[in-house]
């Protein structure tokens, strides 16, 4: 059991929770609590993935049938027990669950986007339902964007390079699982990967203020994508300019406008409703 807080695994873990930088040059991300971890466990495609599983000394001894299964399957990932406060170093939360995962990162390409991953359909039934993001800034708006995407059928997301890290422990947590199941992709060149859904022949919808369309009067029922932009500034003026068409979320009231994340989530919806429909 590790229980110096000065130890170099507590070192490196605290590391690669709290920087980007470190957890882009290991390859690798943080997920905490039995149940995201139970996830990743019970997937096949993302068992091979785990690298370490770590456990505080107060959660291997009070679940000592699952700490024991565990470090049982040592062979496929390392496996450490961690003093309380050592763990507590190493943790991301106030209060830590007492169970983390150190998981190697896997990557998507554009096809993976526009396809998807899994899904009760084969791929080549799937109609793409694609989300691109314009510098989205806020890890809670992203975690949601994700939980939302799944639930909605989209098949990936796009993201511009300067993102919030998807990797950021706290948009891990609020992912609740599905950064394992939806694909995604960062882009340094926005405008030139719009330009590659274009010739796959999706359609391009900005969410934009200026929309003439109410989003409801859209025909969703082919591949489509939609443009969300930053939280205070909304989309950029070359991002907003890659769109076939700018649509509009009609509001009462004095509201200017949506939390991205709550946009996102209304027009993806509403392809969700106009497939199902079509479909019966």
């Amino acid at each position: 059991m590790i229980t110096s807080t000065s130890n170099p695994q507590v070192k490196e873990l605290s590391r690669l929770m709290k920087k980007r930088r470190a957890r882009d040059e290991a390859g690798v991300f943080l997920v905490e609590g039995p149940r995201m971890i139970g996830e990743l466990i019970a997937d096949d495609h993302w068992r091979s993935q785990i690298l370490k599983i770590c456990m505080s000394e107060s959660f291997a001894s009070g679940h000592e049938e699952k700490a024991t299964a565990l470090v049982q399957r040592g062979n496929r990932y390392q496996s450490e027990i961690f003093s309380d406060a050592a763990f507590v170093r190493i943790s991301d939360t106030r209060t830590p669950q007492g169970i983390l995962a150190v998981v190697k990162r896997r990557s998507y390409d554009i096809e993976t986007v526009i396809n998807g991953m899994y899904g009760e359909k084969p791929q080549a039934e799937r109609q793409p339902h694609i989300l691109v993001l314009d510098n989205l800034q806020d890890p809670g708006n992203l975690g949601t964007v994700f939980r939302t995407a799944e639930a909605a059928g989209a098949t990936g997301i796009i993201l511009s390079s300067d993102c919030v890290d998807i990797y950021n422990p706290k948009v891990v947590r609020s992912t609740m699982g599905a950064v394992f199941r939806m694909p995604f992709l960062y882009v340094d060149d926005l405008p030139g990967t719009i330009g590659e859904l274009k010739k796959a022949g999706i359609r391009i919808y900005a969410a934009h203020l200026e929309g003439i369309n109410a989003y409801d009067r859209e025909d969703y029922r082919e591949g489509c994508a939609f443009l969300i932009g930053n939280e205070g500034n909304g989309l950029r003026n070359e991002i907003a300019e890659c769109a076939d068409c700018r649509i509009r979320i009609p509001m009462e009231g004095k509201a200017e406008s949506l939390n991205a994340a709550v946009a996102a989530s209304v027009l993806m919806f509403e392809v969700s409703r106009q497939r199902r429909e079509h479909t019966g």
